[in-house]
């Protein structure tokens, strides 16, 4: 089975460590993987976004005109890709950022305050990981303990690890307390 991801923010939120992440970790649990990033005027406070496809076949195109999950860190993110999420598919919101509300009724809206959760573990800029924590709790396209070994091999400074593993926790069990079940 295919999945597409669209991962959306502005520079500097860890969009595309978030997605290169994922791709990472599927790619280590010996999935078929693409990661296609996209950079505004700007890297760090400009628009960027990444996509990502995982699947167990051969992928045909990295491009994604309709993605299944959509992971919006700000409204901008929100406005341009809530309307692209195929329906049935998931719309993760950091609602500490995203002030919007979808009026789609043909697919899944899930808020997470992840930069007020990243706030409370001490450092804002593990948003992205609670999203990613949120993501795999609620659509589990590769186990959740995949994320941990991934930027165990593939990423996070070794002295960040336990704060990025706080994180990526702090999303899970924020998508288990609103009753999240994967779909």
């Amino acid at each position: 089975m295919q999945n597409e991801f669209v991962f959306a923010g502005f520079g500097g939120q860890g969009v595309m460590f978030a997605g290169q992440l994922l791709a990472y970790a599927a790619l280590d649990e010996g999935l078929q993987v693409t990661w296609f990033p996209s950079y505004g005027p700007e890297m760090r406070g400009g628009t960027a976004h990444c996509f990502v496809v995982i699947s167990d076949d051969v992928i045909g195109s990295p491009v994604v005109r309709r993605p299944r999950h959509a992971i919006v860190f700000n409204n901008p993110s929100f406005d341009k890709y809530e309307s692209m999420v195929a329906p049935g598919g998931l719309l993760l919101i950091n609602s500490s950022l995203v002030t919007h509300e979808t009026k789609r009724t043909d697919m899944n809206p899930l808020r997470i305050p992840a930069t007020d959760l990243a706030d409370q573990i001490g450092d804002l800029k593990l948003a992205n990981m609670v999203l990613m924590g949120a993501l795999l709790t609620a659509h589990p396209v590769i186990p959740l303990h995949a994320l941990p070994r991934a930027l165990e091999a593939h990423g996070a400074h070794p002295e960040k690890l336990p704060l990025n593993f706080k994180a990526l926790e702090a999303g899970a069990s924020f998508a288990r307390k609103e009753g999240v079940t994967a779909w």
